[in-house]
C-alpha cells in the first residue's frame, strides 16, 4: 500500500506533494480533516520504530506547552500524537514497506523513489 499522511493547510506539505507526484492509487490522508486512528498510529509506529520518531518537536503546541522541559516517554508521545494532528512530523509516506518521515530533501527524494517503484 502507498499512503501519505499530510496536512492540506501546510505549505511545505503541499510543496512536497507536488514533488512526490503520487501515482494513481496512492491514498492521501489529510490529518486535520481525518485524524490518525489508534490503529493507524500503531502501524506507523511499527514502521518507524517508535512514537518519538513520528513526533514533531517543532510543533507550536510543543513550544507553547513547554514540553521540552518534560521527560516524555513513548506513552506520552503516543497520547500527544492522538490528541492533536500538529504533533505528527509531516508528511509521513508509506510505500513498499518503508516509511519516510518529515520534509528533508533526502527524505523527500527517497519517498518519491519508493512511491514510483
Amino acid at each position: 500500500m502507498k499512503k501519505i499522511y499530510h496536512l492540506s493547510t501546510c505549505d511545505t506539505c503541499r510543496k512536497i506533494l507536488r514533488e512526490l507526484d503520487p501515482p494513481p492509487g496512492t491514498v492521501l490522508q489529510d490529518i486535520k480533516t481525518e485524524p490518525l486512528t489508534p490503529a493507524q498510529l500503531e502501524e506507523l509506529k511499527q514502521a518507524a520504530g517508535s512514537y518519538e520518531a513520528l513526533f514533531s518537536k517543532r510543533a507550536r503546541l510543543y513550544k507553547e506547552r513547554n514540553l521540552r522541559e518534560a521527560n516524555l516517554q513513548e506513552s506520552d508521545f503516543r497520547a500527544l500524537l492522538l490528541e492533536h494532528y500538529t504533533f505528527l512530523k509531516r508528511p509521513v509516506t508509506l510505500a513498499n514497506g518503508a516509511v519516510f518521515i518529515g520534509n528533508s530533501a533526502a527524505t523527500t527524494a527517497a519517498a518519491a523513489e519508493a512511491l514510483h517503484r
